[in-house]
């Protein structure tokens, strides 16, 4: 009955610090300058990819040729910068198809946050599950799990995502299913090191001796510990997988024309960077701004659950 109530006070105690640690983590977010900042661009993403209906003059993937006098890969065209009122207006021009370039990019923001957090989160999925089960069992299983996750970690990543989708076959859920298998080693290693260190601490120890199923260890007492990394490395993975999925889809294998997807914009147009370099400036910079503001997140969330500022 003793040993009972102090492990429920242990248990109490736990959940206490962890609810403080979790506040404390807030906090030091918001006193981040870096992450507030990716923040506000990702808000504005969001909303910009909720809205892409609303805020696209045009549907991204029609040909405009004989909808309006215009030709094939016109420069941008805003009345308020003097572009003549008998014109039709194009903020970013027109492509080779003839199609309005601004509703393209505006819809391309829904492809690659699709894209990019569908494939973390697959990442994730699958990669907690085996980092949980290598390090909390250990042993033979533990050796055969992370040799296979080795291999996978060999290749360039890149690399290894172009010969799975060439397998696969050319497509967005062929890409996105590659980018996925190619990040599962980073996030099965994060919670396998959690794991590790977790499994030695004394509260584990009394829920196994108390006759707690390794379930119940694994999910309630042990896992919770490697959230905070996860977030972390998550959230710099989706920029890097929107990198990704952009570079498949400029070589042909990801996102398939007419499809509204930045790296298919940019590989369409790749040999107009001097006679219209609008063509790939703007799905250039859209990428850029994306990948920016994950990687501003990540680098705060970092700062503010790194434990070496705990006194700050």
């Amino acid at each position: 009955m003793t040993a009972q109530l102090s492990v429920n006070a242990n248990q109490v105690e736990k959940d206490y610090r962890a609810n403080s640690l979790w506040r404390m983590t807030l906090r030091r977010i918001g006193k981040q300058r870096n992450a507030i900042i990716g923040m506000v661009i990702l808000g504005i993403l969001l909303l910009v990819a909720i809205l892409a209906p609303v805020l696209a003059p045009y549907d991204p993937i029609e040909v405009l040729i004989g909808v309006e006098d215009v030709g094939k890969r016109e420069a941008p065209c805003i009345h308020l910068l003097g572009c003549p009122a008998d014109q039709p207006q194009h903020i970013m021009g027109t492509d080779g198809n003839v199609r309005d370039v601004f509703s393209r990019v505006i819809y391309g923001t829904r492809y690659s946050l699709f894209l990019g957090f569908t494939a973390i989160g697959i990442a994730i999925g699958v990669g907690a599950v085996l980092g949980a089960i290598s390090g909390y069992y250990g042993g033979w299983l533990d050796m055969i799990i992370m040799r296979i996750l080795d291999v996978l970690m060999a290749f360039p990543s890149l690399l290894l995502a172009i010969a799975i989708v060439s397998v696969l076959g050319p497509g967005l859920s062929n890409a996105l299913v590659a980018i996925g298998i190619v990040s599962i080693p980073v996030y099965a290693r994060v919670v396998r090191a959690s794991v590790l260190t977790v499994k030695e601490q004394e509260y584990v120890k009394a829920s196994k001796a108390l006759g707690g199923s390794h379930m119940h260890i694994l999910i309630d007492r042990i896992l919770p510990n490697s959230v905070p990394p996860l977030i972390v490395r998550g959230t710099l993975g989706i920029g890097t997988a929107i990198l990704d999925a952009a570079a498949l889809s400029f070589l042909g294998l990801g996102a398939q024309p007419p499809m509204p997807e930045w790296g298919t914009m940019l590989g369409s147009e790749r040999n107009q960077v001097f006679s219209a370099p609008h063509l790939v400036f703007y799905p250039g910079i859209a990428i850029m701004i994306t990948v920016l503001a994950f990687n501003l997140i990540g680098d705060g969330l970092r700062d503010a659950i790194d434990p070496r500022l705990s006194n700050t």
